[in-house]
């Protein structure tokens, strides 16, 4: 069993490997934290998922860049691959915190910016139904009403698939005015997103979540002033 200074280390390292896009380093640690004993739910929270954390918060500063994410990513994932079946293993469930259908409009499949924000939303404890690129607007409705999603995070990065976005939150709202949704991309900012008829906009792959829990958090007074 890992000495509580030895999971400090770990963790730090698991940290800083992530931050450093060293793919050999985290599965190293990742399985030093299995073999010594260290809970594979705190290695994953505050080992891989702190790690990429900061890294949003060096890519909102502008001291990393998508490439860097993308590496950063890569060194995550290698990570969960090993830490989630222990999970599962020792019967632990994470705490959700919350849900989102997340995809790019049809007519664009430029997806960069949507996988780096569902890895967001993965690190942050959230079930996350990812539906790609090219999706059908219709599509982003029948997913939210299968999954109960709390939130529809859509993405488009072109002018011309931005358009569709509109109807799509109209579909959605008709089917559920409680859904929140959220759109993203190069051309979208605040204003368009208000035009549209969406709930929030996320200006960066680092704001998303955060983004997402505010509108979470008044749909849920809402709901309690409501009864």
């Amino acid at each position: 069993m890992a000495t509580e200074e030895r999971t400090k280390e770990i963790l730090k390292g698991l940290q800083d490997a992530v931050i450093n896009f060293d793919e050999d380093k985290v599965r190293e640690l990742c399985h030093a934290a299995i073999n010594e004993g260290v809970d594979p739910y705190v290695a994953t929270m505050d080992g891989l998922a702190a790690g990429m954390l900061e890294v949003g918060e060096m890519y909102n500063k502008k001291e990393y860049f998508v490439p860097e994410m993308l590496m950063c990513a890569d060194a995550l994932y290698a990570g969960l691959d090993i830490l989630k079946p222990a999970i599962v293993a020792s019967g632990r469930k994470a705490k959700v915190s919350g849900t989102v259908v997340i995809g790019v409009v049809e007519g664009d499949v430029h997806d960069i910016g949507k996988n780096l924000i569902k890895m967001m939303f993965d690190v942050a404890g959230w079930n996350v139904y990812d539906l790609g690129k090219d999706v059908p607007l219709e599509k982003f409705v029948e997913e939210q009403l299968k999954t109960g999603s709390d939130i529809v995070a859509m993405s488009a990065m072109m002018t011309t698939s931005m358009l569709g976005m509109p109807k799509a939150i109209e579909m959605i709202r008709a089917k559920n005015p409680k859904c929140r949704i959220m759109l993203g991309g190069a051309p979208i900012n605040l204003d368009v997103a208000k035009k549209y008829g969406a709930d929030g906009y996320a200006e960066s792959a680092g704001t998303a979540v955060d983004e997402a829990m505010k509108l979470i958090e008044m749909l849920r007074k809402e709901e309690a002033a409501a009864e």
